[in-house]
């Protein structure tokens, strides 16, 4: 019997008490325990009815447990479906309903609002707590710690990641073993862990970054993890001498070089620090290196693919840049129009192709079809162009695209002209109806601390610098981004918000 996801992530520590977890408590739980309660959540998973196949949605506080439950899915071939704690019972409703999911693992605040939902769907619900407790933990507390793993294929899906949904309904993208293996494969021999690595994990594990990245290199590699349940800037700079490497999202980096603690000092032991999940400002690449001495390594990917690119571990790590295409990945710049590669430097959509692609997304293959070629190639939506170095850079989402009469605008570019200009912490490119244009391109700005943009000094400045059909119509200042929890800018929501700034 083999199941690949299993044996290699967690059944080779499965005699292991090396320590795995480091706890916020400053307890620590080896893979053998570890494994001793994933067994038991599995063992539990199928006293609840749960076959091979059969979905599991979990919206569950980040925890040991909730770990758990991961491995427990993986040796019981049960599809993981983690699900954003921050989505109401309305969003959950479409989740479980679309996923067709048998079993809703939630929090024990959540079970009252959630059992409707549940009932509605035919699946059953059952409780986790951030503290470990709840009606799931009870009922696996007297199962045995052992759990033979079901016999799976590398073809078979091991999890649905459904997509944030910024433009129409959440699309569940289908994750095979291979899919999440061969990524982690890739990544832990890329970013060199070992053993002997301590990952400070402030990640969520709902999503892709922190889960099936963060986690599974660890596991891949024997690591271990400080698991904290968020980012908090003191217990992150209380557990940084402790660890070796740590992987976050901008808003990490920015909040830690708020604080005065971040020092050469504190982080010089350190051999790693990655970031993704949203684009990183040049400007806290460098100032991040000035002050710790630490190049951050950025790189990119997304629901249906995991990783694509990587800046080097050896090698220029280039900001501004998400590197250059991850072993075994094929990447190409094609015109959105005809699908064709364009020639190296010019801007078009990013296409991928390798064994971390997903396999489609669930019951709609109408939009598999769309997105996802014969040929292999998944059109990602990502605008960007390749430099003469073989760096990957990104401008954009095609979405996000401004046609303005008849030209097209990139907001990357012009994004970075706001960003330079003097009381500006960052912008916001987005395009809003115009009666004229079709289109008006409108920045949106927030000021950096204590001070005030002065936003026709500013169009002024860049006017300089950019063509008239790309400088921006109308600034406007807000205090801060609206942003999801993975820190990426919704710029659906501000179109919806200045929609009718010229009407």
């Amino acid at each position: 019997m083999t199941n690949p996801l299993y044996d290699e992530l967690f059944g080779r520590h499965r005699d292991s008490d090396r320590s795995f977890l480091h706890l916020p408590d400053g307890g620590t739980l080896s893979f053998r325990a570890f494994l001793d309660m994933a067994a038991q959540f599995a063992n539990a998973l199928g006293a609840a009815g749960l076959d091979p196949g059969d979905r599991l949605a979990v919206q569950v506080e980040k925890s040991a447990e909730a770990l758990a439950v991961y491995a427990a899915a993986a040796q019981t071939g049960v599809i993981f479906l983690p699900l954003n704690t921050a989505y109401t019972a309305d969003e959950v409703d479409y989740f479980v309903g679309n996923s067709g999911a048998r079993l809703v693992l939630c929090d024990p605040a959540a079970e009252a609002r959630l059992a409707p939902v549940a009932a509605a769907h035919g699946a059953a619900l059952m409780t986790l707590g951030g503290d470990g407790r709840g009606s799931f933990a009870d009922a696996a507390a007297d199962r045995p710690a052992t759990f033979a793993p079901v016999d799976r294929a590398a073809d078979d899906l091991a999890a649905f990641l459904y997509t944030s949904g910024t433009t129409g309904r959440s699309k569940g993208a289908m994750l095979t073993q291979e899919n999440l293996l061969s990524n982690a494969r890739v990544l832990t021999d890329h970013w060199r862990f070992t053993e002997t690595d301590v990952l400070l994990h402030a990640l969520p594990i709902f999503h892709t970054h922190g889960l099936f990245v963060a986690t599974n290199v660890c596991l891949l590699a024997g690591a271990s993890m400080i698991l904290l349940p968020r980012f908090d800037a003191d217990a992150v700079i209380g557990w940084l001498p402790r660890a070796t490497t740590m992987m976050g999202v901008p808003t990490f980096y920015t909040r830690l070089l708020d604080d005065a603690r971040l020092t050469r000092d504190l982080v010089g032991h350190m051999r790693l620090f990655v970031s993704g999940s949203a684009p990183l400002l040049s400007e806290t690449h460098e100032a991040f290196e000035a002050r710790t001495g630490q190049r951050i390594l950025e790189r990119y990917g997304m629901t249906e693919t995991n990783m694509n690119t990587s800046n080097p571990y050896d090698g220029p790590r280039i900001a501004g840049t998400v590197g250059q295409p991850l072993p075994g990945v094929e990447l190409k710049i094609t015109d959105p129009e005809t699908g064709a590669e364009v020639a190296q430097g010019e801007i078009g959509v990013i296409e991928v192709r390798g064994p971390n692609v997903f396999k489609g997304y669930w019951q709609m293959p109408d939009k598999t079809r769309e997105e996802l070629r014969e040929n292999g190639f998944f059109i990602t939506g990502d605008l960007a162009r390749i430099d003469e170095d073989g760096y990957v850079r990104i401008v954009g989402r095609a979405k996000d695209l401004v046609i303005t009469g008849g030209f097209n605008v990139y907001p990357k570019e012009i994004e970075e002209a706001l960003d330079a200009q003097p009381g500006v912490l960052e912008s916001a490119v987005i395009g809003v109806p115009h009666p004229d244009f079709g289109e008006a391109v409108v920045g949106v700005l927030v000021p950096a601390p204590g001070q005030t943009p002065d936003t026709d000094a500013i169009a002024a400045a860049i006017g300089g610098s950019l063509a008239r059909f790309k400088q921006p119509k109308r600034l406007v200042v807000l205090d801060e981004l609206p942003r999801n929890t993975m820190g990426k800018v919704q710029k659906n929501v501000l179109r919806e918000r200045f929609a009718g700034l010229f009407a």
